[in-house]
């Protein structure tokens, strides 16, 4: 079995070192000290740095101006943007873009894309529904509007309107202020989940900020007779639990690459540090513990690309893909938490100096473990699924 990774995903990984080189994490206010949002935008000139390096257009097909990649090389390129704390929504817009391209309507897909791929539009998407315990399609309604008005009691079938009418709310939705565009996942009457596209802008569609555990500014997003054309709802069967199921995997990425910039930052301060004239590295209590978290790092890893590699080739398995991805979630959870409080730990006080970025890796883990949720669900999760799919 070979396990590399294609010349042109490894040129994606070269590419993206190169740009995120320069990135500094303490580039904006440290959320410790900041009441409110560290920034109120992302950070445009890397946004434009990635549009240059072609980095934006990765997973779009050529005939968008894309590379034409798979989730697997822009889980690469997440990896290396949170290595950084990268300030830019790379993840939600290549996600939304690819499920636009995959599922969306032509049309559409042929005006939108290839302004994603220039950086010249912001795409987010809303995955937490109102509280972020219940399904976010719940959260908000998707109803036809026959014969241009607002007919709530209208059925979800009805093949002669061109008008959704979507009301409800979805809250904590990352760069929100920022994006252009909004995916919004929904409900008709007839209950299925539906994706709908709304631009920032659009009549009905408030924000109000709320503040990640990160310091970095999101939104309640509220919906309240929001109409978008026909071709702005994508309702393709599974499409949201795609894009889900690629949102999720990136943010294991995400937590992949923080951890080990982290167990990276141990490593050194810990070869330095001298208690009783040795380097506390030398310590047996001190090592083994970094071995630990090693192992969770490899473990993340592992996990990590049998989830992405089922979602790029749709291969079957013995489990749905949300089995693998369920395994990945619960390595990143998991691993994410343990090694950023072996890093406080092993540095002491020193970890917890707001002149030293290792607060902000620490804050910006727990947002990530926030958004993944607890790994107890996920064990949960994946019990029912092997109940359900026996092996052997």
């Amino acid at each position: 079995m070979d396990f590399t990774f294609t010349e042109e995903q490894q040129a994606a990984v070269e590419a993206a070192r190169a740009i995120f080189s320069g990135v500094e994490p303490d580039g904006v206010p440290s959320p410790a000290l900041t009441p409110g949002a560290v920034a109120e935008d992302i950070d445009r000139p890397l946004w434009a740095q990635l549009a240059a390096g072609d980095l934006l257009g990765l997973t779009l097909a050529p005939e968008h101006g894309g590379a034409g990649l798979d989730p697997v090389a822009l889980c690469l390129v997440l990896r290396e943007s949170a290595k950084v704390l990268a300030r830019v929504p790379l993840l939600e817009t290549c996600a939304v873009a690819m499920s636009l391209q995959r599922d969306g309507d032509p049309g559409l897909a042929a005006e939108l894309l290839p302004l994603v791929g220039r950086g010249e539009l912001v795409l987010t998407v809303g995955a937490n529904g109102r509280t972020g315990h219940d399904p976010a399609e719940l959260a908000v309604t998707a109803l036809r509007d026959n014969n241009g008005k607002n007919n709530r009691s209208s059925s979800s079938d009805s093949s002669d309107s061109s008008v959704w009418v979507l009301d409800g709310v979805q809250s904590g939705v990352p760069w929100a202020h920022s994006a252009d565009w909004i995916a919004v996942p929904a409900h008709t009457a007839d209950g299925r989940a539906v994706l709908a596209l709304v631009h920032r802008t659009a009549e009905g569609v408030t924000l109000a900020e709320q503040v990640s555990t990160s310091g970095e500014l999101l939104a309640e997003v509220r919906l309240d007779g929001t109409r978008i054309e026909d071709r702005a709802l994508i309702d393709t069967p599974g499409a949201w639990e795609w894009l889900r199921a690629l949102l999720t995997t990136g943010t294991c990425a995400l937590a992949l690459g923080l951890g080990e910039t982290v167990l990276s930052m141990t490593s050194e301060y810990t070869g330095k540090r001298e208690q009783f004239g040795f380097p506390v590295a030398t310590f047996q209590s001190v090592a083994v513990q970094a071995a630990d978290r090693y192992i969770d790092l490899r473990a993340m890893e592992v996990t990590l690309w049998q989830a992405a590699w089922r979602i790029s080739t749709g291969t079957a398995g013995a489990l749905p893909v949300a089995g693998d991805i369920a395994v990945a979630k619960i390595w990143a959870s998991d691993g994410v938490r343990r090694i950023v409080q072996t890093a406080q730990h092993l540095h002491g006080g020193f970890g917890a100096d707001t002149d030293y970025p290792l607060h902000r890796f620490h804050a910006w883990a727990k947002q990530i473990e926030l958004s993944l949720g607890p790994a107890a669900a996920h064990e949960e999760a994946l019990g029912d699924l092997l109940a359900a799919h026996p092996l052997g």
